[in-house]
C-alpha cells in the first residue's frame, strides 16, 4: 500500500481562551443567544463560511470551551455562560466563568488536575502531550494555546482560591454543567464531604449495584438498548462540569468526523 496514515491527533483547542473568548463576544453581539447557521456564525467569528478547515477548527474550539453550543444540526449558538460573562457585576464572577470555560476541555481539566500546584517547563508539557497521542508540531500548537489559555484565565494567580480543590455548591447563576443530577450539600463540614468525594473519584473499582453511595440513572438508546450512569451520590458543581465536558468532546468528535468525511478534511 502506497497510501500514508496520518496519525490523528487527541481533540484540543487550537485557539487560547481569551482568542476564544473575544470571537464569541463578536457573535453574542451579532446573534445574542439565538441559534444561527454554522457559515453565519463562522462569519461571526471571522471567516468566510464554515467550509474550511481553519474555520472548522475555530468552531470547534469554542465549542471545547464551552462558549458555543450546538441547538441543532447546523446551527451554532452562543452559550448563556458567555453572556453571563459579558454582564458580571462582580470581577470575582467573571474570573470564575474564566476558570470554568478553561477547565471544560477534557485535556485541559486532566492537565490542571496532574499539575495542580502549577506549570512544568514547556518541554515536560510538550513530553506529556507527546504522551497521550499528540503529533510532535501539534503537541507545539497545543502546548502554546493551553500556556496562554491558563496565563488569562489567572488560573495560579496566588490571590485567588479558584485553582484550589476544594467543593463548589449552587449559587443563582445557571451552572456551566447545565441541569445534570447531583445533590445540594449543606455547608457544614465540606472538607469531610469532599474528602469522601475525592476518594471515591480516584478508585479504580466500579461500583456495585448494591452500592448506595451510588445513583444508578437509566439512559434509553435507539434499538431497545440502554444505557447506565453511575452517579456518586456526593456530586458537586466541579464533577458536572468534568462529566458534561467529557459528553461534549465525544459530540464534537462525531460532529467533525461526519464533516471531515463529507468534505475530505482530514485533522
Amino acid at each position: 500500500m502506497n497510501d500514508v496514515i496520518r496519525r490523528k491527533s487527541p481533540r484540543a483547542p487550537s485557539m487560547s481562551l481569551e482568542e476564544a473568548l473575544e470571537r464569541a463576544l463578536k457573535a453574542y453581539d451579532r446573534e445574542r443567544l439565538h441559534p444561527a447557521p454554522s457559515d453565519v456564525m463562522a462569519q461571526n467569528i471571522g471567516y468566510k463560511n464554515a467550509n474550511s478547515g481553519t474555520a472548522l477548527s475555530a468552531l470547534a474550539s469554542l465549542r471545547y470551551f464551552g462558549l458555543l453550543s450546538r441547538p441543532k444540526e447546523g446551527f451554532l449558538a452562543v452559550s448563556k455562560e458567555v453572556e453571563a460573562y459579558k454582564f458580571a457585576p462582580e470581577e470575582a464572577l467573571r474570573r470564575s466563568l474564566l476558570v470554568s470555560f478553561l477547565k471544560r476541555p477534557a485535556l485541559y481539566a486532566d492537565l490542571l488536575e496532574k499539575f495542580a500546584s502549577g506549570l512544568p517547563s514547556d518541554a515536560t508539557l510538550r513530553y506529556e502531550l507527546i504522551q497521550r497521542g499528540f503529533a510532535p508540531q501539534a503537541a507545539d500548537g497545543a502546548l502554546a494555546a493551553f500556556r496562554r489559555s491558563v496565563d488569562f484565565a489567572c488560573y495560579y494567580d496566588e490571590s485567588s482560591d479558584l485553582a484550589k480543590p476544594t467543593p463548589s455548591f449552587p449559587d443563582d447563576l445557571n451552572e456551566v454543567g447545565g441541569n445534570g443530577p447531583g445533590v445540594l450539600e449543606p455547608e457544614s463540614e465540606p472538607a469531610q464531604k469532599y474528602s469522601v468525594a475525592k476518594s471515591q473519584a480516584e478508585s479504580p473499582t466500579l461500583p456495585s449495584l448494591e452500592d448506595s453511595s451510588h445513583d444508578r440513572i437509566p439512559v434509553r438508546l435507539p434499538g431497545g438498548r440502554r444505557a447506565w450512569l453511575v452517579i456518586p451520590s456526593l456530586f458537586y458543581k466541579g464533577d458536572k462540569v468534568r462529566l458534561k465536558a467529557q459528553i461534549d468532546l465525544l459530540l464534537t468528535q462525531e460532529d467533525e468526523e461526519s464533516i471531515d468525511a463529507e468534505d475530505g478534511i482530514s485533522g
